[in-house]
């Protein structure tokens, strides 16, 4: 319960300084990194907050677990890049 709660209060602070700085740079960070259908213009904005938030606080609370599936996306995507390059090669235009 007690991670809970300290999970509770870094999502609170977090999404509150997200969207406190959101016009002073953190949209125009965000819109760097991002592909042009995830831009963070018009609506978006309160969906990356939270989006943010969540992120950040679990990462706050369990670092390894947020490690480790990142390592595994990357895994997941270059194996499936690996596949298409290979598919690629063996398809007959």
């Amino acid at each position: 319960m007690t991670i809970f709660f300290i999970w509770l209060i870094a999502f609170c602070l977090i999404a509150y300084f997200v969207n406190q700085r959101w016009s002073n740079g953190v949209s125009q960070g965000l819109d760097k990194v991002l592909p042009g259908f995830l831009k963070s213009d018009g609506d978006n904005r309160y969906l990356w907050v939270i989006t943010l938030a969540v992120l950040g606080a679990t990462t706050l609370v369990q670092p390894v677990e947020m490690l480790l599936v990142a390592i595994l996306l990357c895994l997941i995507g270059w194996g499936v890049s690996a596949l298409v390059s290979w598919a690629g090669n063996k398809a007959n235009f």
